[in-house]
């Protein structure tokens, strides 16, 4: 399959193999629109009403923080507060707050921006993941060659591939490298983390942990799709 403007990417994200290819899609996406938020799209209007409305998550918030200027992250805050404080309290302080303000909140809670732009595109970057898998044998072995793909990433793929979407000779090779990677790695997580809990009967002191030192940091990033923060205490 001759490389396109659409291919190269998803080519350059499947040539790494540590970790899940898709996790690695997710974050190049994360780190663009972060970097898209806090920069250019400050002067773009509709993105500001839409940033105003939905505000972001608390790990989108944090990258926002720890990426972008301080002005723009300021900004941003001043008017999605603004916006957010029209909504969810009453007029008087002396009034109750109605369902409709507390349902503001709640909303406001479970909405980002980037969240939603990331699940949309991601959506068109899998679609050139199929279409390349089924018209390419190198981008196949590629695909098999993968460290493994994390269960929430496993059920988006799988979920989002069809007949129509890729040639239906290469679905078969498809499904048994997608389950390979994300159920046959499961099966080594099961096994590494029995192993390791083995290892703290006083019978095996000394004994080899083999691969499961990391067992559980391992199991966390692949039911996750995220490593363990270490900064959280």
């Amino acid at each position: 399959m001759k490389p396109n403007i659409t291919t190269i990417p998803i080519t350059e994200i499947f040539e790494e193999t540590e970790g899940c290819p898709i996790c690695r899609m997710h974050r190049m996406l994360e780190e663009q629109y972060v970097e898209y938020i806090t920069g250019a799209a400050m002067m773009a209007p509709d993105v500001r009403v839409k940033t105003n409305e939905v505000g972001f998550c608390h790990r989108h918030f944090s990258m926002m923080v720890n990426t972008g200027p301080r002005l723009s992250n300021a900004l941003l805050l001043q008017t999605h507060i603004d916006e957010l404080r029209k909504k969810v309290f009453p007029k008087k302080d002396t009034d109750a707050a109605d369902k409709k303000m507390i349902a503001a909140i709640r909303q406001n809670a479970g909405t980002c921006y980037v969240c939603d732009r990331i699940e949309r595109d991601i959506l068109h970057l899998l679609a050139t993941v199929y279409v390349q898998f089924g018209a390419d044998h190198d981008f196949r072995r590629q695909y098999a060659d993968q460290d493994f793909i994390c269960l929430d990433h496993y059920a988006l793929i799988m979920g989002n591939v069809s007949k129509k979407n890729m040639d239906k000779k290469a679905l078969p090779d498809f499904y048994a490298a997608t389950n390979k990677l994300a159920h046959g790695y499961m099966d080594t997580l099961y096994d590494d983390v029995t192993h390791f809990t083995t290892m703290f009967d006083y019978r095996n002191a000394g004994g080899d942990y083999k691969n499961s030192k990391d067992a559980i940091e391992r199991s966390i990033r692949f039911l996750t799709s995220y490593p363990v923060d270490e900064n959280l205490k």
